[in-house]
């Protein structure tokens, strides 16, 4: 989206900076910020419901460009990820081995344990030999052993099955990004209106080919116009920010419709006096603009002339 001010070549009334026209202290003419909205994706645009003159909304969906293609790309990556995760092992079925392995070996531990103690309660009573206790103790230490090693094995398989488990999700961390990058290109098919505003030019129509950064239509809010407005040096020390001020448009008859605005910007330059003026005078005058920003009534409209009074 480009935001840009209207250019419009001011005429302005230099009577009035001289004192003699005594109906308007200043003029100018009405301008606004336009917003021209561009497609954000390539393809063929099959919905664009838009007129000159509609009022949108902001958020408003107001048609969509062809997504098929990147539909299928979607479908496509989203395969390749469950393909690589299938192949993840199992790693509670290959483990499952070492555990019932550990519990046969915790349980015959447990016997020896209660077998050592009968012993050597035996001992204390000399009822049993200190071989017999040392022989125990030999096969507990080597059920110790034999446990330990069985842990070791468990653990060394499940660092191989954590570290082949983490390399086939690390491959599909890069189609998952795609994914993503695809979900973006997608949502940009989808024609969303940027700024509340009413349509003032269309550039593209249904079934037309558009291609990122193709402008597809300009908006601009018209419920507040800005008169952009000159006054002379003399007057600059009559008008401050937010000073109210009378707007004159010409109306019917020769009357007028008046209109009540704002001051909201006052240039810190002078310029020359923005309009075609041949003679060496003219040009040698310099002026301030001024920017007034006024409710519009929808009568108002983009480069209508108006009058000032301060």
């Amino acid at each position: 989206m480009k935001r840009i001010i209207i250019p419009v070549l001011i005429a302005v009334s230099l009577a009035a900076c001289n004192n003699n026209n005594p109906d308007h202290d200043a003029s100018g003419t009405f301008e606004t910020t336009e917003s021209i909205i561009s497609a954000e994706a390539n393809g063929i645009i099959k919905q664009f419901d838009i007129e000159e003159g509609e009022i949108l909304k902001e958020g408003q969906h107001i048609g969509y460009i062809d997504s098929i293609q990147l539909h299928l790309k979607k479908k496509q990556l989203e395969s390749q990820v469950r393909s690589l995760l299938s192949k993840t092992p199992d790693v509670a079925a290959q483990t499952n081995a070492y555990k019932k392995q550990l519990a046969v070996a915790q349980t015959r531990l447990d016997a020896q344990f209660v077998e050592k103690r009968r012993i050597e309660n035996l001992v204390k009573a000399d009822a049993a030999t200190p071989k017999q206790l040392d022989d125990i103790t030999a096969l507990t230490d080597a059920l110790f052993k034999e446990l330990d090693v069985i842990k070791g094995q468990e653990a060394a398989q499940n660092s191989i099955l954590q570290t082949q488990t983490n390399g086939l999700v690390g491959e599909t961390a890069p189609l998952k990004v795609r994914i993503e990058q695809i979900n973006d290109q997608l949502a940009n098919c989808r024609i969303i209106n940027k700024v509340n505003g009413t349509v003032l030019t269309k550039y593209a129509e249904a079934n037309e080919m558009a291609a990122n950064g193709k402008p597809l239509y300009k908006i601009a809010d018209l419920s507040t116009l800005i008169l952009r407005a000159y006054i002379s040096g003399n007057q600059l020390s009559s008008v401050k920010l937010n000073q109210p001020v009378k707007v004159l448009v010409d109306d019917a008859d020769g009357k007028f419709k008046e209109y009540n605005g704002v001051i909201e910007w006052i240039s810190n330059k002078a310029e020359f006096t923005p309009k075609t003026i041949q003679t060496k005078d003219e040009r040698a005058n310099l002026v301030y603009a001024i920017k007034i920003r006024v409710k519009n009534d929808g009568y108002l409209k983009i480069g209508m002339y108006a009058d000032v009074k301060l």
